[in-house]
C-alpha cells in the first residue's frame, strides 16, 4: 500500500488448503505467518508459514477426549499412528521477490504434520532484532487441554518458540513432513534453536529495546479461565542438536535458565483447571485441578506471566475475555499515555447481549518487581455500526510508533471480504 494505491504482493490461494469445510466455517489454518528479512531491500527475502493444499488428514483423534482426573487413561494420550492420524500439514518457506517478475520459491525450511486443525499459531513468523534468526511460534498442536502434552516434550516441534538461522543453507529443498526433531536432517537441525516451551496457542513475539537490551513478550491464548502475557530478557537457548543428544542418552538437559510458560499443567497464573457445571446453582461453575501432579512439576520451571486477564472479571472497569489475539509495545510520543506501554488486543468482550460482538484494546505496563501486574482498557470512538467487530490483530511500524488494528465482522472464514484494517490514533 502506498500514495492511495492497493496492489497485490503475493496471492497463493492455490497453495492453501479449502478452509472453513468443517466447524461450521470455524477455521484456524491457512495463511499464519509473513517476515521479511532484515536485509529485505538488498536480497528480496521474505518468509510465509501457511496450511497446504490437500494436506487434509482426518485428524489424531476420532473423538475429543476431555481430561479426567479419576480416569488416568485420559491423561496420559500418546500420538499414534502420525503419518496417516493427523489433521493437516504446515509448511515454512522463503521466497524472493523481483521487481521485474513475480516473487519466487526459493526452498522450505520446515514441512510440519499438526495433530488438530486449531493452535497452529497466528502471526507466527518474525525476525529477531537481537539475534537476527528468524522466529517461529507454534502451539500445542490443537483439540483442547494439549490432549499428548505436545508443548512439554522437548522434542515435539508443537508447543515452542524456536529460532530459524536462515543464513545456513540447510541443502534440503524438500525436507521430510515431521512432527519431532529427531525426525528432521542434520542439516536442518543444524539450523534450530529453541527458546521457550510450554505454549498453548500464541499470537506471536515482540520485541521492545530498552537501553542496550531487549524484552521480549510473548501472548498465549488460555483454555477455560485466563488470557496471559510473558516478558523475559535473558533466556537459555536450546540447540536442537543438543535436545536430540539427550535424548539420544536419556540424561536430563539443563534447563536453567530455559524459558518455560507452563502449560499444559499451568494456564496463565492457575494450575490448569476444567469447569463442570454446578448442578445446585447453573449460574456457578466448579473447577477441578485437571492435571495436579504436572502443575506441581512445572511449579519452580515456569515463568510465571507479566499479566493474566480473565475469562470471568465481575470489576467494573475490566472485561470478561474470550482470547487474546495480538501485543506490542508502544514507543511512540503522539499517544503520551500509552508511551512505552504494553498494548494488546481481545477478541471479543463476553456479554449478555450477542449482537453486536465487539473487541477490546487494552494496555498495561512494564514493570521489574516480578509481581502480578494489571490493566486497563483504551477506549474507542469509532462506530463500528450494527455489525460485529472483532479484533483480530495487532500491528506495528517497524520503530513501533504507530499502532494498527485488524478488525474482522465475522469468525467464519467463509465470510469474505469483511475485514478492515485501522490505525490508532490519539
Amino acid at each position: 500500500m502506498g500514495n492511495g494505491v492497493i496492489e497485490t504482493f503475493l496471492d497463493i490461494r492455490p497453495q492453501i488448503l479449502e478452509l472453513g469445510t468443517t466447524s461450521g466455517g470455524y477455521d484456524e489454518r491457512g495463511l499464519l505467518g509473513l517476515a521479511f528479512h532484515p536485509a529485505f531491500n538488498n536480497n528480496g527475502l521474505f518468509y510465509i508459514h501457511y496450511s497446504v493444499a490437500g494436506s487434509q488428514g482426518p485428524g489424531a483423534l476420532s473423538r475429543p477426549v476431555t481430561p479426567d482426573p479419576c480416569d488416568p487413561s485420559t491423561l496420559n494420550l500418546r500420538w499414534l499412528n502420525r503419518e496417516t492420524r493427523y489433521d493437516h500439514i504446515d509448511t515454512i518457506e522463503e521466497w524472493i521477490f523481483d521487481p521485474a517478475s513475480q516473487p519466487q520459491r526459493q526452498r522450505t525450511l520446515l514441512n510440519i504434520r499438526r495433530p488438530f486443525l486449531n493452535h497452529n499459531g497466528v502471526n507466527s513468523l518474525n525476525f529477531s532484532p537481537e539475534t537476527g534468526k528468524l522466529v517461529l511460534t507454534t502451539g500445542d498442536g490443537g483439540s483442547g487441554y494439549d490432549p499428548f502434552n505436545l508443548s512439554q516434550d522437548d522434542m515435539e516441534i508443537a508447543g515452542k518458540i524456536i529460532e530459524i538461522d536462515v543464513d545456513i543453507d540447510s541443502f534440503s529443498d524438500d525436507p521430510p513432513v515431521v512432527t519431532r526433531f529427531s525426525e528432521l536432517p542434520s542439516s536442518i537441525q543444524d539450523t534450530l534453536t529453541v527458546i521457550a516451551k510450554g505454549v498453548r496457542n500464541i499470537p506471536g513475539i515482540s520485541f521492545q529495546r530498552v537501553n542496550n537490551q531487549y524484552i521480549k513478550y510473548v501472548g498465549d491464548v488460555g483454555q477455560d479461565l485466563v488470557e496471559s502475557i510473558f516478558s523475559f530478557v535473558d533466556y537459555k537457548p536450546m540447540p536442537v542438536t543438543d535436545l536430540i543428544d539427550s535424548s539420544l542418552t536419556e540424561t536430563e538437559p539443563d534447563q536453567k535458565g530455559f524459558v518455560n510458560f507452563g502449560w499444559r499443567g499451568w494456564e496463565g497464573i492457575f494450575p490448569t483447571a476444567l469447569l463442570r457445571s454446578c448442578s445446585a446453582n447453573p449460574n456457578l461453575n466448579e473447577k477441578i485441578f485437571a492435571y495436579y501432579d504436572e502443575a506441581v512439576e512445572t511449579s519452580v520451571q515456569r515463568l510465571p506471566p507479566l499479566i493474566s486477564y480473565f475469562h470471568e472479571d465481575s470489576r467494573p472497569d475490566k472485561f470478561e475475555a474470550s482470547a487474546l489475539t495480538g501485543i506490542h509495545p508502544y514507543m511512540g510520543n503522539d499517544i503520551p499515555d500509552l508511551m512505552g506501554c504494553i498494548v494488546f488486543t481481545e477478541l471479543a468482550r463476553r456479554q449478555e447481549s450477542p449482537q453486536p460482538t465487539r473487541g477490546v484494546l487494552a494496555y498495561t505496563r512494564p514493570r521489574t518487581d516480578c509481581k502480578l501486574n494489571d490493566f486497563s482498557i483504551i477506549e474507542t470512538d469509532y462506530d463500528f455500526g450494527d455489525r460485529s467487530s472483532y479484533y483480530v490483530g495487532l500491528g506495528t511500524d517497524m520503530n513501533q510508533t504507530r499502532l494498527f488494528l485488524g478488525v474482522y465482522s465475522s469468525t467464519r472464514v467463509t465470510d469474505y471480504n469483511q475485514g478492515t484494517i485501522f490505525e490508532i490514533v490519539p
